[in-house]
């Protein structure tokens, strides 16, 4: 709830783009709490991986307007780096509740597990949304887009929990980076989105970044 609120705060002192860019502190923050938190040890070479990940990802979003984020003031990055810290925090102690009971079912899990996202919501329409809710009914506006959106997110859930489940939050991690990617490439064939020399290169550091994190697996101590 807290990072949902500051997601629109920071925006009083970032535009868009710069925040797209601050936004990729939660790569290097899940890998320090998935260290601290659960104990996983990663390799020197996975560690590499992971800044030129978020390298990568950075790169690939820079536009003419992308210095802006340089003359962030204080207040802003002080709420990435917080935002970046919950996100991380947050995808690692969920890992490590669904792990906890391997034996459980997975929609048991995310059953319980979102409760608290429902009762949230909850209060938050009965404050704001109250009236218009009571004289329009809740699923006034609703249209097909809408129900795609709302399918698309619950099968975007299921995912992440599965690979939480049987995965790590590091393989979220570059899950999320690659879909990016794959996300501008198909804009360029739907609303004719003009790929950057940038984002060429980022896509090529990211690339880097996932094989080196494959090849730099710790070695199992005998």
């Amino acid at each position: 709830m807290v990072k949902n609120l500051l997601q629109y705060y920071i925006f009083a002192y970032v535009d868009a783009p710069a925040y797209q860019i601050l936004k990729n502190l939660n790569i290097i923050s899940t890998g320090v709490l998935y260290r601290i938190i659960l104990k996983k040890k990663l390799s020197e070479i996975q560690w590499a991986a992971f800044i030129l990940l978020c390298a990568g990802c950075t790169t690939a979003q820079l536009n003419p307007s992308s210095d802006h984020v340089l003359q962030t003031p204080i207040q802003g990055w002080m709420m990435a780096i917080v935002m970046a810290l919950l996100s991380g925090f947050a995808g690692v102690y969920t890992e490590a509740i669904i792990k906890k009971r391997p034996s459980r079912n997975i929609n048991v899990q995310n059953f319980w597990l979102y409760i608290f996202g429902m009762l949230f919501n909850l209060v938050a329409i009965c404050v704001q949304d109250f009236d218009a809710v009571m004289n329009k009914g809740f699923f006034h506006g609703y249209s097909f887009i809408t129900l795609l959106m709302i399918l698309n997110h619950a099968l975007s859930g299921i995912a992440v929990s599965m690979v939480m489940k049987y995965a790590d939050n590091i393989v979220k991690v570059y899950s999320t980076s690659v879909a990016m990617l794959l996300t501008a490439i198909v804009s360029v064939f739907l609303f004719g989105f003009n790929l950057s020399l940038a984002f060429f290169l980022g896509s090529t550091v990211v690339s880097i970044s996932v094989y080196l994190h494959s090849v730099g697996k710790p070695q199992q101590q005998k």
